[in-house]
């Protein structure tokens, strides 16, 4: 290369050192160079550029205290690194900072040159130029510091693979390896910070909030990934607006106008505190208050924001804060800052200008702007404002210590220590080059870089890899995105009681390690709503539905809009702000609130209700009278009346009774499978019993009254065996339907649960309606039959059978069973098994007392007609009645034959008969001995049948002619005819007494 060419190259690199002066850089030379981005400055003024003339760079301003801490924190751990004996002995470290004002216009400026340095290093010119003020290449970058200043600068770094490690840049974007290879940060990136931001809300039950983003890498990501953690979480958003240091004034009056007419109270913004400065004095000087702001961590502990004048509209901030660090040594390093002694930091100078508020007479400036500064507790950003007033001049002994900025905040030491922590990292990475063995490095087949010719490609291999403990014990390794995983902690602003600036009270912390679900803690009694309030504010856009409710969806709202539901009946919500309502289980309803489920009533036929109560006593005293009837028979058993219902029968037709009783007892209590399946068959069995008992006992009699003339062989087929056998006949085919019904579908206990929704019905499902009426259909078959036969027996005396009273309780019985049904088949739940005890007690009640409670009358109160007489009286009275009327029918017969032949009289024995007919009662009978005395003499006996009354005379007179034979044969005929019936009428007036 040619000295022109070369005397050219150092002219373009004069150029580039000139535009940075020494008041514009802070710079060391050392063995390797690190290179610095810092915002010593908020902004840059604003200059029309009309390009009149040459171009000139344009003027920072807004001094920035915590951007000059940043800075002072990387130099110390510089020159604590230079200091150390093990950590890369016998090489210095140097560096270059840049101011990047805190725009990317500055950054990507400073960074360039870094660039062409590094380009000039490239070239070897060593050999052809004598250069002894050269610099070596830059082989790694701190900063910077916001996420879009970054992005530009990563952007640039990576095309030449210049390692760039951020300690403030938290955007997820950032993340991505294929755009930013060369990028690594100290600090978490936004994914975690955004969903801590949406755990918090949903912490405190907030759901409608709005968001506020800075327009650039940091906000607008950030924002995003805290919509994708608000919708998972069911958190609406009302409104979503994007600022910038930059807007001008009639944009900064939308989004504050949007902001004064939301109704939500809780404000998320991502943003740092430059961007959003202009918008919080809008905010203040509307006096725009009540609402809770949500701070992202680039602006949570911003002096810029944090100021007390404020506090009235953003009292109520929580925010996120990285976790602090600890730096010893760091405090002493920083009061020892002055501009004679800080002769390698170009940025001292204008410190010392701005701290005191004076001016140094060899500054660059003649008229130094006058400005104010801000103070705060935790790390700040603080700012002066330019104004044209004089400063006095600085004497040079200023005490730093005497006066209160933020870049004397040490208390906690969050960017500062990231500040460290990068610098660290780059340094354990040129130790881990200088220490390589050959052949297990980390390039091609194990080689190691030369660390005295080492590249930045090759430093940023090495960070990739970097794993070290930190002088917290702690170990640092970046991941395959280049980020560190870090924890946060929550700050809450506070008003000092001492002074009345901001001050940062932590409440909580989230751990990023932690389980989902555990990873967020506060102590809300460290929080202060408005600087004073211990209650929660509400940000929800409709009132927390309470238990007991859901939310309902109200049609063109978002669904955090809504409007409370009652749950219905058998459901319950038993928290908050419910989506729907669970449904109770089935054995469970809902409580009057719909809260909670409580168990359902369980409703039976139960033995201590008073309904129970009643069947049960209703049932015993049955029982008690049948048991009482049972004892006057067995007491009087040979009484002519106990005889004369025939004694065996009554005996069997009264226990079964007993058991009708009984049975009813089974359809009381809580069903049980075996109650079920033995009430029905018990109830068919017993009445079937009982009716057949009757059935028998009533035609026995009528068939024996109606014979002609009773016979041996009616005496031996009417016998008691064969009354037992049809009595067991009839019942045993009751058995077996009950048996083929059990056996094919037995009934069984069943909980009714569609009945009635908060009730439990237990109840019997009887297994087959069918066989249940044929079980009850062939009761009332064998009742049909007694009833049939009991009303043909109606008129036989009453000493042989009830018949009237049979009929009657056949009548009853009838009655009972015929409303049973429409009454069985209308009710449900306990009172089926009701309604079917209340007929068996019907039909028992009804056939003891019209079979049997007349007979317990006559045998306790009237035993003077409990004689053999008195029956024998009953028997003959019949007797007359039946011969009247066959004498009657036969009379009615002759007569119509003598009529038709014009027949003659005679002296033959003769019936006449006379009768009238009238509606009186009949004649009282006599005496039954007295009867008896007048039919042997021929007498005249009133007897009542029908509707009147019939005096029948039976006489015997000698012949006086003996003409024509055939008028004696009639006589004879008529003679055993008469001889016959009395044969039978003494033959039934002995029977009830055999």
């Amino acid at each position: 290369m040619t000295s022109k060419s070369c005397c050219l190259i150092l002219l373009l690199f004069t150029w580039n050192t000139a535009a940075y002066g020494p008041n514009q850089r802070a710079q060391k030379k050392g063995d390797i160079i690190l290179g610095g981005l810092f915002p010593i400055h908020f902004g840059v003024a604003a200059k029309d550029q009309d390009l009149k003339s040459r171009p000139e760079s344009v003027e920072c301003i807004r001094y920035n205290f915590r951007g000059f801490r940043w800075l002072q924190a990387m130099i110390f751990a510089i020159e604590e690194i230079n200091s150390s004996p093990t950590l890369l002995p016998n090489m210095t470290l140097g560096y270059r900072i840049f101011d990047t004002c805190n725009t990317v216009s500055k950054a990507l400026e400073a960074t360039l040159s870094f660039v062409a340095q590094n380009k000039i290093d490239s070239l070897n010119l060593d050999e052809f130029c004598n250069c002894s003020e050269h610099i070596p290449s830059t082989i790694a970058v701190v900063g910077a510091t916001g996420s879009g200043i970054s992005t530009a600068v990563a952007n640039l770094l990576g095309l030449f693979y210049i390692p760039q490690v951020s300690y403030a840049s938290s955007s997820r974007l950032l993340s991505n390896k294929n755009q930013f290879k060369s990028f690594l940060r100290t600090i978490p990136n936004d994914e975690h910070q955004a969903t801590a931001m949406a755990d918090i809300i949903e912490y405190f039950r907030w759901n409608w909030v709005g968001t506020i983003a800075a327009d650039d890498d940091y906000g607008r990501p950030g924002i995003e990934k805290f919509r994708e953690e608000a919708e998972e979480r069911d958190i609406c958003i009302d409104f979503s607006e994007l600022i910038s240091q930059y807007s001008d004034e009639e944009e900064i009056q939308q989004v504050v106008e949007v902001i004064q007419n939301s109704t939500a109270r809780v404000i998320v913004v991502f943003s740092s505190g430059p961007d959003l400065e202009p918008l919080i004095k809008e905010i203040v000087r509307r006096n725009i208050t009540g609402k809770i702001w949500l701070a992202s961590e680039a602006w949570a502990s911003s002096s810029l924001i944090a100021m007390p004048e404020f506090f009235r509209v953003i009292g109520s901030t929580i925010g996120f804060a990285l976790k602090a660090g600890q730096i010893p040594g760091f405090r002493e390093f920083l009061q020892k800052v002055h501009p004679k002694k800080s002769t390698n930091n170009g940025f001292a100078k204008e410190f010392w200008e701005e701290t005191f508020n004076c001016y140094l007479p060899d500054g660059s400036k003649n008229s130094p702007a006058s400005t104010s500064f801000h103070k705060g507790h935790e790390e700040g950003l603080g700012a002066g404002n330019g104004t044209s007033a004089f400063r006095p001049r600085c004497t040079g002994d200023e005490n730093i210590t005497s006066v209160e900025t933020p870049y004397m905040d040490y208390t906690h030491l969050r960017i500062s220590y990231n500040v460290y922590l990068a610098v660290y990292s780059i340094a354990h990475a040129l130790q881990d080059i200088y220490t390589c063995t050959p052949g297990k490095g980390l390039f091609t087949n194990g080689s190691c870089a030369d660390i005295k010719k080492v590249e930045a490609w090759q430093v940023l291999k090495h960070l990739r890899h970097l794993n070290f403990t930190n002088n917290m014990g702690e170990q640092v390794d970046f991941d395959e995105f280049g980020d560190l995983v870090g924890n946060y902690s929550i700050i809450n602003w506070h008003l000092s009681p001492e002074d009345g600036s901001v001050v940062f009270e932590e409440v909580g912390h989230y751990n990023v390690y932690a389980k989902k679900g555990e990873r967020l803690f506060i102590n809300e009694n460290k929080i202060l709503w408005g600087g004073f309030s211990k209650e929660v504010p509400f940000s929800n856009c409709s009132r927390d539905c309470l238990p007991g409710t859901r939310k309902g969806i109200i049609e063109g709202e978002p669904t955090c809009c809504f409007e409370c539901v009652d749950c219905p009946d058998g459901e319950y919500s038993d928290e908050t702000d419910a989506s729907a309502c669970d449904k109770c289980p089935e054995d469970y309803w809902s409580n009057e609130n719909h809260t909670s489920c409580i168990p359902k009533q369980i409703e039976f036929l139960a033995w201590t209700e008073p309904f129970g109560i009643a069947l049960t006593l209703f049932a015993v005293l049955g029982i008690f009278l049948t048991s009482f009837v049972l004892g006057v028979f067995t007491k009087f058993r040979n009484t002519p009346i106990v005889k004369a219902t025939n004694r065996e029968l009554s005996y069997l037709l009264l226990f079964s009774l007993l058991c009708c009783f009984s049975s009813s007892l089974f359809f009381i209590g809580e069903p049980q499978n075996w109650t079920c399946r033995l009430r029905q068959p018990a109830f068919g069995i017993s009445f079937v019993l009982c009716i057949s008992c009757i059935l028998v006992k009533t035609n026995r009699v009528l068939l024996v009254f109606e014979a002609k003339i009773p016979t041996s062989l009616h005496r031996k087929w009417w016998g008691l065996n064969l009354q037992f056998l049809l009595v067991f006949l009839c019942t045993f085919v009751q058995i077996v339907i009950c048996v083929i019904w059990l056996y094919t579908a037995p009934p069984s206990s069943y909980r009714n649960h569609e009945l009635e929704d908060e009730i439990i019905f237990i109840t019997c499902h009887e297994g087959s309606l069918m066989a249940l009426g044929f079980l009850i259909g062939y009761t009332c078959l064998l009742a049909a039959i007694c009833f049939f036969f009991a009303f043909k027996s109606r008129k036989l005396p009453e000493n042989f059978n009830e018949a009237k009273f049979i009929t009657f309780s056949m009548l009853i019985f009838f009655i009972v069973w015929i409303s049973f049904i429409p009454a069985y088949a209308s009710t449900y739940g306990k009172f089926v098994s009701a309604v079917e005890v209340i007929a068996i007690l019907a039909a028992s009640f009804g056939l003891l007392a019209c079979i049997f409670f007349n007979k317990v009358y006559i045998i306790l109160f009237k035993p003077s007609r409990n004689t053999i007489e008195e029956v024998r009286c009953s028997t003959a009275a019949h007797a007359f009645k039946v011969a009247a009327r066959a004498t009657l029918r036969r009379s009615n017969v002759s007569r119509k034959r003598s009529n038709s032949l014009g027949g003659s009289t005679g002296s033959t024995p003769s019936s006449s008969i006379s009768s009238k007919s009238n509606h009186e009662d009949p004649f009282p009978l006599p005496a039954c001995a007295e009867r008896q005395r007048q039919q042997q003499r021929g007498c005249k006996q009133k007897v009542s049948f029908g509707s009147g009354t019939v005096t029948l005379s039976l006489s015997f007179e000698e012949p006086q002619k003996n003409a024509m034979a055939n008028r004696n044969a009639k006589r004879r005929n008529s003679l055993e005819a008469q001889n016959s019936d009395d044969s039978l009428m003494r033959h039934r007036a002995l029977l009830p007494l055999q």
